[in-house]
């Protein structure tokens, strides 16, 4: 099964008018709506996709032509084909939430978690969605186009970390 015939699965699995395809540097890319993105990773596993990569977000704030804010990409691979495949879906705020795809693929715990702390962006689901890389303190969302370069003043809050001597 070629990717072609995997795209034609998937518009028949979810409806013809809610996938959207495009290539890039040989990086096939589909493209659904936020309500259709737990389904078609279902369906993606189901036939043979049985490992998530990883999952990032995109912040398209000031991008010419964007037409939403956030972009979330899940990279899957076929390990018994070597086949890849990149999902993407949009979000805009206020409506940051998107199923956890942890039921499906127990890797989605950490990276889930990644894109939360980085973007503010919930996975609804996901069994323990706290920051992973920032304090719990923490108020804002680094990655995010607006945050300002040199931050927001946040490091007086935190507790000065130093190795201790032997």
């Amino acid at each position: 099964m070629n990717h072609d015939d995997i795209i034609v699965k998937l518009k028949e699995h979810l409806g013809h008018d809610e996938v959207e395809t495009s290539t890039f540097r040989d990086n096939v890319r589909v493209i659904v709506p936020a309500a259709k993105v737990y389904p078609a990773l279902s369906f993606l596993k189901e036939i043979g996709f049985d490992m998530l990569i990883d999952i990032t977000a995109t912040d398209y704030l000031h991008y010419p032509d964007a037409k939403d804010r956030f972009g979330v990409v899940y990279c899957l691979l076929n390990t018994a084909t070597g086949m890849r495949l990149v999902v993407k879906t949009f979000l805009n705020e206020p409506e940051l939430k998107i199923p956890s795809v942890f039921p499906l693929w127990k890797g989605a715990d950490w990276m889930e978690r990644e894109v939360y702390d980085m973007f503010g962006i919930a996975f609804e689901g996901h069994p323990n969605l706290r920051r992973i890389l920032l304090p719990e303190e923490f108020v804002s969302f680094p990655l995010r186009k607006d945050y300002p370069v040199q931050g927001k003043g946040e490091r007086h809050n935190f507790p000065v970390l130093s190795r201790a001597e032997s």
